[in-house]
């Protein structure tokens, strides 16, 4: 009779611990390395400090809980190819749906600099 009882426990704990995971995943799509990128840029342009580590992971943080991975991703991608010069790009510079994913990182970023700077 323990021994079932100790099955169930164990079964329905795992079953918790896969939901947890689950709900982690959905709302932390961010990959370390993305992070870790963000981080690295927010740094070299604010500067090296530990208070100034803090505050771009605090940044990241409330960008990817305002904006999927793969909107950030997107438009992540529009701004890299606006850097980018020539006829084949101009597209990057002013189609309405990169213009809306800029503005939604724009916002993002907005946000996570009054929270966290």
């Amino acid at each position: 009779m323990i021994a079932r009882w100790t099955l169930a426990a164990t079964l329905l704990g795992a079953a918790g611990m896969a939901a947890a995971q689950d709900v982690a995943e959905e709302y932390n799509d961010y990959p370390t390395e993305a992070r870790a990128d963000y981080v690295f840029a927010c740094m070299a342009a604010n500067g090296q400090g530990r208070d100034v580590m803090r505050r771009c992971s605090c940044s990241i943080d409330e960008i990817a809980a305002l904006l999927p991975y793969e909107k950030y991703l997107q438009a992540e991608t529009v701004l890299s190819m606006r850097r980018a010069g020539g006829e084949r790009m101009a597209y990057f510079k002013s189609a309405p749906s990169a213009e809306n994913l800029v503005a939604d990182l724009r916002r993002a970023q907005a946000e996570a600099e009054m929270i966290c700077f």
